[in-house]
């Protein structure tokens, strides 16, 4: 059975499928910058939490949604489903449970919602596939090493190049072919190099350059992602993103040039996704911006009376 979400399909939601099989990569901080650039954008955004057993997304969209009622803050917040571990004896019935939940998730979200923001586990699992078969746009973020790198695909250690796909990169493929027998739709899939060195080396070179071999057997696109930065790890607690209004009262202390270029590279990393806004999201993400330009100042006897 396949979801079928395409939002070319009578208005439906755009899905975004965060995967990797390894953990670590940043799925769960990439997700939460993307649907907070999303939401910046006037896009209304439903997040699904596959992983119920880490639930990274849960936990920083809760420690984001009480942060803000801590400090008083205004932060954005999408409307969010986890679903619960099955605990069945059976791991038929345990499937049946999970997939109930998660049918009946995407159908309380996909007419309702511009975006559906999936973050998946680390483990191959039926609900993983199924996530990946539905998305309209795949995100892997991988950190960049040739150690991350083996769930895409395997490198000849003395010539670097290509040998081989991997089991992630096959389940990857297998799905992406389901949803086009399913509704002619196609995936664009992007591999996301996260915890980038800010310094040139030889294995950024060479990571890029396998990247580059396999995107052409696999059909992804390779982007640069996310830095080796300490911060990305210190706005979890508070469930920031580098996208907010970052100041003393966000983040405890006045934010640093390293803020700032962390914000440049998270927008840059948005504008490579290519995801499709809505231009009703762009005008309400507007007038939201006058809205609270405005708030603060006191009216006009004319604006009250239309005179």
């Amino acid at each position: 059975m396949l979801m079928q979400t395409s939002r070319g399909q009578s208005g439906a939601a755009h899905v975004i499928v965060l995967g990797n099989e390894k953990g670590g990569s940043g799925k769960s901080t990439t997700a939460l910058h993307i649907v907070v650039a999303l939401l910046k954008a006037g896009q209304r955004v439903a997040t699904i939490d596959l992983d119920c057993r880490q639930q990274s997304l849960t936990r920083y969209i809760g420690n984001r949604q009480a942060w803000a009622q801590r400090s008083g803050v205004e932060l954005e917040a999408p409307s969010h489903c986890c679903l619960t571990l099955g605990t069945a004896m059976q791991i038929a019935d345990n499937e049946a449970t999970e997939l109930e939940q998660f049918a009946g998730a995407v159908s309380a979200v996909e007419r309702t919602h511009d975006f559906i923001v999936i973050d998946t586990p680390g483990t191959d699992s039926y609900l993983m596939r199924l996530a990946h078969a539905m998305a309209d746009t795949l995100v892997t973020p991988i950190n960049d090493s040739f150690l991350d790198f083996d769930v895409l695909g395997t490198v000849d250690a003395a010539t670097y190049s290509v040998t081989g796909e991997s089991h992630y990169a096959q389940m990857v493929r297998a799905a992406r072919r389901q949803r086009r027998q399913v509704d002619g739709a196609s995936t664009d899939w992007i591999v996301v190099r996260n915890r980038l060195s800010m310094a040139g080396s030889r294995n950024k070179m060479l990571v890029a350059g396998v990247l580059d071999q396999l995107s052409l057997q696999l059909g992804f696109r390779a982007v640069d992602g996310l830095a080796e930065r300490v911060m990305y790890r210190e706005f979890f607690p508070r469930g920031l993103t580098a996208l907010d209004d970052l100041n003393e009262v966000t983040l405890g202390r006045r934010p640093s040039m390293g803020h700032v270029t962390a914000r440049e590279e998270v927008t840059e990393l948005l504008r490579k996704l290519k995801l499709p806004l809505d231009e009703r999201g762009r005008r309400r993400a507007a007038n939201r911006a006058e809205w609270f330009s405005q708030v603060d100042k006191p009216l006009e006897v004319h604006d009250i009376l239309g005179a």
